[in-house]
């Protein structure tokens, strides 16, 4: 009795444990806050069901959607059809055999609805759609970081008490990696005239929270980090195979050349060059000048990939120098404060039509800024890595970092380091002497 009562304990033990590890994978310490919400409003009512307008805000601070856009689906709680849509469109029709007449846009009881592309006819466009399911990030733009559509669906309930939220919602954006909760009833939308002189309300509102973790969108990290200062000759490259080994799945960078220019969609399926990191993505810190009273960094990121560009693109740095920043180059910059009262976050984006695109691997696949930061002299030093960021993100994924050990030293430093050994040497060899 006493054993099979242990053995349940622990059997119970470790369902919380991997209940409590999935939970905590979609917190970001950087964007505690940070969700896509769907707001499902119920605009009016038709003979048979209902008029909604669906709209997907993204409330993350860095992480955005990127082409081929989002993938919004559910799972409809009883046999509802969608009459019509606008602004978006199901990617399949399913069977509507037993309709005459008029037929329904989609009959699925899984739809999959996709945003429209850009040039969509007036017609058939609503506010906030049409962008190619892109959405901007928060921070970068609060303007495009939202998406809506319009649904018409049939055979559900035509009251608040008789109609039923959909189940089961799931988006891709435009991978995997989002879990979206239940639908939850709450005060209906208000909206307000263009005079300003009347406020509207939805019949009933329901919302979705989405919460993102990169465990659930990869196996293997995309990004890494190398490093280098003009003060040592060590370039630290990215640890090897930071983002997995893929042995025999890459591009040699000599036949590179004969690699087509991606000018369709991008493909999610990474095709890499052949390095010995293998992720997508590698951001370069280079320590390049110090000043008087200021201290010079130049970043590049450079892409990998020969399946994907990378539009919109953003970087998250965090370093203790970022509360003195003075200048950038080329790069935008906002000051991110996940922690009351520290501002040692920065996110960086580039300039529209000028590097705000990042093309596939190639000569043309990188960008580059430099960074002049105002020295602190109560806290600033190139001793022991100071210098290096702590952690860096690219889209929203946190990047494989060197270790410590390895980061460039000062050449004193180094030296110190290089006659450590002789100096333990030498402290054994008269320890032996004396017990002697």
């Amino acid at each position: 009795m006493g054993i099979r009562f242990s053995i349940i304990s622990v059997f119970f033990l470790f369902l919380f444990s991997w209940t409590s590890f999935t939970t905590t994978e979609a917190y970001d310490a950087l964007d505690p806050t940070g969700n896509i919400t769907i707001k499902w409003d119920i605009m009016s009512w038709t003979a048979d069901g209902y008029v909604a307008v669906v709209s997907i805000f993204n409330f993350q601070q860095y992480r955005h959607i990127q082409a081929p856009g989002w993938q919004l689906g559910w799972t409809w709680f009883k046999k509802e059809v969608i009459w019509s849509m606008v602004g978006a469109q199901a990617t399949e029709q399913g069977d509507c055999s037993k309709f005459k007449g008029n037929i329904p846009h989609c009959c699925k009881k899984t739809p999959t609805v996709v945003d429209l592309l850009p040039g969509t006819p007036y017609n058939q466009q609503i506010s906030n759609c049409c962008r190619g399911g892109v959405i901007s990030s928060w921070a970068q733009d609060p303007a495009t970081a939202v998406s809506s559509f319009q649904i018409s669906v049939g055979q559900s309930g035509t009251t608040n008490t008789t109609v039923r939220a959909p189940r089961n919602v799931t988006l891709k954006a435009p991978g995997p990696g989002y879990t979206c909760g239940p639908a939850k009833i709450v005060p209906p939308t208000k909206f307000i005239s263009n005079d300003k002189r009347r406020k509207t309300q939805a019949m009933l509102t329901w919302n979705m929270t989405c919460t993102y973790s990169q465990f659930l969108a990869q196996k293997t990290p995309t990004c890494c980090v190398s490093l280098s200062s003009f003060y040592n000759k060590t370039i630290v490259p990215c640890p090897t195979c930071s983002c997995g080994c893929q042995n025999g799945t890459c591009v040699d960078p000599k036949i590179a050349s004969v690699v087509p220019a991606l000018t369709g969609k991008n493909n999610l399926q990474p095709l890499l060059q052949c390095t010995q990191h293998m992720c997508p993505i590698r951001v370069h810190w280079h320590v390049k000048t110090n000043y008087k009273e200021y201290w010079r960094v130049k970043v590049t990121i450079t892409n990998f990939n020969y399946n994907m560009n990378y539009s919109q693109w953003n970087l998250v740095v965090q370093h203790p120098n970022f509360d003195n920043i003075t200048q950038l180059f080329s790069f935008n910059y906002k000051p991110l404060s996940p922690y009351a009262g520290i501002n040692d976050t920065a996110m960086l984006w580039g300039i529209k039509f000028y590097n705000d695109f990042l093309s596939q691997a190639g000569p043309v696949g990188n960008v580059q800024s430099e960074l002049l930061f105002r020295k602190d002299p109560s806290t600033f030093t190139f001793e022991k890595g100071w210098a290096f960021p702590r952690r860096i993100y690219f889209n929203g994924d946190n990047c494989v970092m060197p270790p410590p050990d390895s980061y460039p030293w000062l050449p004193n430093a180094a030296s110190n380091l290089a006659t450590l050994p002789f100096i333990i040497l030498l402290v054994t060899f008269f320890s032996v002497l004396i017990l002697m």
